[in-house]
């Protein structure tokens, strides 16, 4: 009998999308670093920071859930 995979499926794409977007927001942080040196521009650019750490903690997240999914599994704890 297959083994039901579905909920660590689960996990692993909600991480795999949390890091695909953190990165995303990396490069619009990155390319904002690049512009002019106005101050509107330096606004843009320390808010996409704010983006980017958000993005960051919710990776945090994705990842702590699939990784206790998966002791758990493993390891049953």
């Amino acid at each position: 009998m297959p083994e039901d995979l579905a909920a660590l499926d689960e996990l692993q794409q909600q991480y795999k999308a949390a890091v695909e977007e953190w990165i995303a927001t990396i490069r619009e942080e990155e390319a904002l670093a690049s512009v002019d040196h106005s101050v509107a521009a330096i606004d843009k650019w320390e808010n996409a920071g704010f983006v980017e750490e958000a993005a960051r903690n919710r990776v945090k997240t994705a990842k702590k859930n699939y990784e206790g999914a998966l002791r758990e599994k493993f390891f049953n704890f």
